[in-house]
C-alpha cells in the first residue's frame, strides 16, 4: 500500500510494536517515530525509528503533516490513552486511526476519531462506535449497538444487539453482553463474564478461575510413566 500519510506512535509497550506492524503493513501511514513521556523514556529507538520525549514532540515534528496514534492500552480505565491523546490533539496533532482490511464494517457504522480496529471484528448495521475505543481481534458488535468514548474492547467479545457500552470500560475476553443491556461508564468486565442486566457506574466484575480437579491429567487418562 503506498504511503501517503506520516505517523508518530505514541508509547513505548507491546501495544506500541503491535500498532507499528499493523500500520506499517496495512495502511497508508508511514511510521517515522514513537514518542513516550520523559519519565519513561528508556529506549533511543523501538523497531529501528528514534523514540522522542513526548513533553517536545512538536519541536521535533511539524504537526501539519504528522499525525499521532496513542498506542497505550487500558491502564487507569483507559484514562492514560485518553489524555495523552487530548494532549497530542493540543499540540496540533491529528490524531490517526487504523481499520484492519480483514475487519467487518458494516456501511453505515459510525466511528468516532482515534480507533484501531483488529482483524476480524464484525460490526453490524446501525452501530455507532465513540472516539479513542480499541476493538482487539475476533469481537462481535451487534446492530444498532453502541460504544461509548475511551473503551477498551479485548478479544472475542460478544456485544448483543442494542447494547449501550458507557464511557471509559474494559471489557475483557470471551465475555458477552445480552441484548438490550446498558454498561454503564467506569466498568470493568473480566474474562468470559456474562451481562444479562443493566449495570451500575463503576461497577467491577471479578471473574474465578477454573479450580484444579483432584485427579491430576496423566491418571484421569491412564497414562503410564
Amino acid at each position: 500500500m503506498k504511503k501517503t500519510k506520516k505517523l508518530i506512535i505514541v508509547g513505548g509497550s507491546a501495544f506500541a510494536e503491535v500498532a507499528y506492524e499493523y500500520f506499517d503493513a496495512d495502511s497508508n501511514y508511514e511510521v517515522v517515530a514513537f514518542s513516550v513521556e520523559q519519565a519513561y523514556l528508556k529506549h533511543q529507538e523501538i523497531r529501528g525509528l528514534p523514540v522522542v520525549p513526548f513533553e517536545a514532540l512538536e519541536s521535533h515534528f511539524d504537526s501539519d503533516t504528522h499525525e499521532v496514534y496513542v498506542a497505550v492500552v487500558y491502564t487507569q480505565l483507559n484514562r492514560l490513552r485518553t489524555r495523552l491523546a487530548q494532549a497530542a490533539k493540543i499540540k496540533g496533532f491529528r490524531l490517526a486511526s487504523y481499520f484492519s482490511s480483514r475487519a467487518f464494517i458494516w456501511r453505515n457504522a459510525e466511528i468516532g476519531e482515534h480507533c484501531f480496529i483488529f482483524e476480524d471484528n464484525t460490526i453490524q448495521p446501525f452501530v455507532h462506535i465513540g472516539e479513542n475505543v480499541v476493538l482487539w481481534s475476533g469481537n462481535h458488535i451487534g446492530h444498532h449497538s453502541k460504544i461509548g468514548n475511551n473503551c477498551f474492547i479485548s478479544s472475542h467479545v460478544v456485544i448483543s444487539g442494542f447494547c449501550d457500552v458507557g464511557e471509559n470500560c474494559f471489557v475483557g475476553v470471551n465475555a458477552t453482553v445480552a441484548n438490550n443491556v446498558r454498561i454503564a461508564d467506569d466498568n470493568w468486565i473480566g474474562p468470559s463474564s456474562t451481562i444479562m442486566k443493566n449495570t451500575e457506574t463503576g461497577a467491577l466484575f471479578v471473574t474465578k478461575q477454573s479450580e484444579a480437579a483432584k485427579v491430576s491429567a496423566p491418571r484421569f487418562f491412564k497414562l503410564k510413566e
